[in-house]
């Protein structure tokens, strides 16, 4: 296996002391995807594209020109789009379509000299936890072949985890970067929301969608983030505020107040390793002298169905533009405009897809939209008026980043509805748009991965990044 580098500080060094080159770094991710293709991660590796740039990159580093991220080989997501390249979102509704813009991400990559090496899997616009939803089939996880590597991001968290590139770009929308980061055992960041613009990201659900890094170190994280993060004028949601230069800090923090869901310890449905990690790191907190505390909280059995009526409403406006006119997969067997429609979203979406967008349609529907969506939107008002009162008394949330460690594949298939479930930990942040990120907590006894997870207040992503760091050394 090619040398795995802890942080791009440690890329640079040998870059600057000529040990390395950027195209030396590309052609071992080469290696290693080839190696392991069968984990099924990348839809597609721009190979020539990648030494092509990596060259340039050599040349500017030679000259004292290279950007921020000179020697970061990345990967994104397959919803996000690069002009000249593919995106498909893991959708046959897309398959060959050709983006004809960049999103402003990749563009704000590009120019700081991180070269991308492809796109990875997930699942269909973005829509699973498990990374089973995909056209081109599920992203298996390296620590265990027969687990799911987590979703959507999939792809980009096992991209990380195989040390197939240095670091991935996912979205995150109920916990799509948070839940595959745990379930491989990497880091997986969410800043909060309107802090990254969405242009050029293909929409599942608007008000929840967010890119997110996935990396190895947290001082990866909060470079990717200061790259990424800023206005945009091709986003009007974002916060029209400049991101200010994130220097992680490595020293000892100040003692911190930490609320934990006692919920979290006393469910049936959390897994005894999962437990027994949290309790370990609420005593050694406690043991470093920071002030730990349970909290319960009320709306916590709201979170997940408040999530999905939203998320499907949204997702159902959203993806109403595939209709096999505009562009996109279009059925050989339509004959007239009702069966275009009909034929093309039948055969070019896939089951979960479907499933959503119906639940979505059906919500939003005459005589339901008071008693679902109207309703779901109360709730989710009163869910951020609670987590901002934790918040204004702690300075953190710890929870688990799941209930469980990555389940067998094929899990999902038997009962789509306990795999919603999974998402019981993550939805929080992404309802209310708090920062949160996922940290790797070693391995439970049968070798998986096991993440928790930290959230703060709105905008708190310095505090929050600098905290992680700590915490990941306790």
């Amino acid at each position: 296996m090619a040398k795995f580098y802890s942080s791009l500080t440690e890329i640079k060094s040998g870059l600057l002391r000529a040990e390395i080159t950027v195209q030396g770094l590309v052609k071992n991710y080469l290696g290693e995807i080839k190696k392991n293709a069968h984990l099924n991660a990348f839809n597609e590796v721009f190979e020539k594209e990648a030494l092509i740039n990596a060259r340039n990159v050599d040349e500017r580093i030679k000259n004292g020109t290279a950007g921020k991220l000179a020697g970061m080989v990345i990967a994104i997501k397959d919803n996000i789009c690069y002009k000249g390249h593919q995106v498909t979102a893991s959708s046959k509704i897309l398959k060959g379509f050709t983006s004809i813009y960049s999103s402003t991400i990749v563009e704000r990559l590009l120019a700081e000299d991180a070269v991308i090496i492809g796109r990875c899997n997930c699942d269909e616009f973005a829509m699973g936890g498990s990374n089973e939803n995909s056209f081109y089939g599920p992203v298996k996880n390296y620590a265990d072949q027969k687990r799911v590597s987590g979703g959507s991001s999939g792809g980009s968290a096992v991209a990380v985890q195989a040390n197939m590139c240095h670091a991935a770009i996912g979205t995150d929308t109920g916990g799509s970067v948070r839940q595959p980061a745990a379930f491989c055992g990497v880091i997986g960041f969410k800043p909060t929301y309107g802090r990254i613009s969405r242009h050029g990201i293909i929409a599942y659900a608007s008000s929840f969608d967010q890119v997110g890094p996935i990396t190895r170190s947290v001082e990866d994280t909060a470079l990717l983030y200061e790259v990424m993060a800023g206005p945009d004028d091709y986003d009007n949601t974002l916060i029209q505020q400049k991101v200010s230069p994130i220097t992680v800090d490595t020293e000892k923090p100040a003692k911190k107040k930490i609320a934990y869901l006692q919920e979290a310890l006393s469910s049936p449905g959390v897994d005894a390793e999962v437990k027994d990690v949290l309790v370990q790191y609420i005593e050694k907190l406690r043991a470093e002298g920071h002030t730990v505390k349970p909290i319960a909280f009320e709306q916590l059995d709201y979170l997940v169905p408040t999530y999905y009526i939203l998320a499907t409403a949204e997702a159902s406006s959203n993806l109403a533009r595939f209709d096999g006119v505009h562009y996109g997969y279009r059925s050989p067997a339509a004959d007239d405009l009702q069966s275009t429609y009909k034929r093309s979203r039948s055969e070019g979406f896939g089951k979960e897809v479907k499933r959503r967008i119906m639940l979505g349609t059906f919500v939003l529907s005459a005589g339901y939209y008071d008693a679902y969506y109207a309703k779901a939107q109360k709730v989710r008002r009163l869910i951020r008026e609670k987590t901002n009162e934790i918040l204004n008394e702690y300075d953190f949330i710890l929870i688990p980043t799941a209930p469980e460690p990555a389940f067998p594949i094929g899990a999902e298939e038997k009962d789509p509805v306990v795999t919603y479930l999974y998402d019981i930990f993550t939805v929080q942040a992404s309802l209310t748009g708090v920062p949160a990120i996922s940290l790797p907590t070693g391995n439970n006894s049968q070798g998986l991965p096991l993440g928790l997870q930290l959230l703060t207040k709105h905008f708190n992503e310095q505090q929050l990044l600098d905290f992680a760091e700590y915490f990941l050394k306790l």
